[in-house]
C-alpha cells in the first residue's frame, strides 16, 4: 500500500479507533466480568455509614464524609454501555414488547485531564430503584427491582437507554452520565463473521455437556453460528450461573481483539465495514469522536476497574444482587471524587 507518512499516520489512528469500538462493544454484549471481585480501592478509608451528600441543581457536587469534604471530579466524562438480550434490527423496535433487558451493564469513566480510564461493572441483577411504566408508557412510579429490567420499560431504543442512564446515575447517587451505547445479541454473530471467525482455546468444561466441541483445552474456531453459544450460554437452573461463563467471555474478547488488530493492519476500509456490520444492532448517543477519545485514554492503561459491591443471593423467583450501600459510598468517592483540601 502506497501512502505518504501523513496518510500512514492517519490510517493508524483510524485502526486504533476501531479497536476501542471493538473493546467496548464486545464487552457490552457478553457481560464480561460483571461479577468480577471488587478490586482494592485507591483510598484506604473505612466506611461506617453512608455519606451525607450535598448536591447542585444537576449533579452530585460535594460529599461530606467522615469529617472530610470531597468534590466531584468535573474532568470526568462517563459513558454507559449495555448488552441487550434481543435480536433483529433495532429500527424495528417500537414498544416495551420489543425492548428486552440489559444483560450486561458497565460504566466507562474518562478523565479528560489525565487521559485515563476507569471502568465500573454493574451486575445485571442489582436490586435498586427503577421507574415502572404501563404498556401505554404511563409512569406507575418507582419500585425496587433488578436494574436490568429498567431497559424493558422503554422502547428498545433511545427511551430504554435514557431510562437505564437515569437508573444507573441514581444508583450511584447522582453521578452524571454523558452518553450511552447498547448492542443486542445479533451483534455477536455479526462481529464474529465480519472478522472471519475467532480461534479460541476452551478454558473450562462448562459447555461440554451442551456442545461436545467445547471440551476443555480444545482449540475451536468460533463463527457466527457458535460464537453466541460460547459467550452467552449459562445454566439458568444454577444460582449465580453468570459467574461460570466469565472465563469463556474473557477468552472470546481476547481472541476477537487480536483478530481485529490483524485485520485492521491489512485493510484500510476495516473501520467503515465494521460499522456497517453492527450498526443495525446498536443504539447510541455517542459520536465517533467519543470512541476516538476513549481509545487515546485506553493506551494509558485502565487505572481502576471495580464492580458495584454486594452479594449475590437466590431470590424468590430469580437471582438477586444486593448492594452493600456502605461499600458503594466508598467506591463512588474513590472513583468519581477528589478530596477538597
Amino acid at each position: 500500500m502506497k501512502n505518504s507518512g501523513r496518510n500512514t499516520a492517519h490510517q493508524r489512528k483510524i485502526y486504533l479507533t476501531v479497536l476501542i469500538i471493538i473493546i467496548i462493544l464486545a464487552a457490552v454484549f457478553v457481560g464480561v466480568y460483571y461479577l468480577w471481585k471488587q478490586t482494592k480501592t485507591e483510598s484506604e478509608m473505612k466506611v461506617s455509614g453512608q455519606a451525607e451528600r450535598s448536591q447542585t441543581q444537576n449533579d452530585a457536587d460535594t460529599i461530606e464524609y467522615q469529617g472530610s469534604t470531597y468534590k466531584y471530579n468535573d474532568h470526568l466524562s462517563n459513558y454507559l454501555f449495555m448488552g441487550i438480550d434481543t435480536r433483529e434490527n433495532v429500527d424495528t423496535y417500537e414498544s416495551q414488547k420489543d425492548a428486552g433487558q440489559a444483560d450486561s451493564i458497565f460504566l466507562v469513566s474518562m478523565d479528560r485531564a489525565t487521559e485515563q480510564l476507569k471502568v465500573l461493572f454493574i451486575p445485571r441483577d442489582s436490586m435498586t430503584k427503577i421507574e415502572v411504566f404501563n404498556p401505554s408508557g404511563k409512569s406507575l412510579g418507582m419500585t425496587t427491582d433488578h436494574i436490568n429490567i429498567q431497559y424493558a420499560y422503554g422502547d428498545g431504543k433511545q427511551k430504554s437507554c435514557e431510562l437505564m442512564k437515569t437508573a444507573v446515575s441514581n444508583m450511584l447517587d447522582g453521578v452524571p452520565i454523558q452518553g450511552y451505547c447498547s448492542m443486542n445479541m445479533d451483534g455477536i454473530a455479526a462481529l464474529t463473521d465480519f472478522v472471519g471467525g475467532v480461534e479460541i482455546t476452551v478454558p473450562d468444561s462448562s459447555l461440554e455437556d451442551v456442545n461436545p466441541d467445547f471440551k476443555e483445552g480444545s482449540t475451536v474456531t468460533l463463527t457466527g453460528e457458535n460464537a453466541e453459544q460460547f459467550v452467552h450460554y449459562r445454566d439458568t437452573k444454577k444460582s449465580q450461573s453468570a459467574l461460570v461463563r466469565q472465563e469463556r467471555q474473557k477468552t472470546y474478547i481476547q481472541a476477537l481483539l487480536k483478530k481485529c488488530q490483524d485485520e485492521a493492519s491489512q485493510n484500510a476500509g476495516f473501520v467503515a465495514d465494521l460499522y456497517s456490520s453492527i450498526k443495525d444492532y446498536t443504539v447510541t448517543s455517542m459520536g465517533n469522536d467519543v470512541f476516538a477519545k476513549l481509545l487515546v485514554a485506553s493506551q494509558n492503561a485502565i487505572s481502576d476497574t471495580q464492580t458495584v459491591p454486594g452479594q449475590g443471593t437466590e431470590g424468590e423467583n430469580f437471582d438477586e444482587y444486593h448492594i452493600d450501600e456502605d461499600a458503594l459510598t466508598e467506591m463512588i468517592i474513590s472513583m468519581f471524587y477528589e478530596k477538597n483540601d
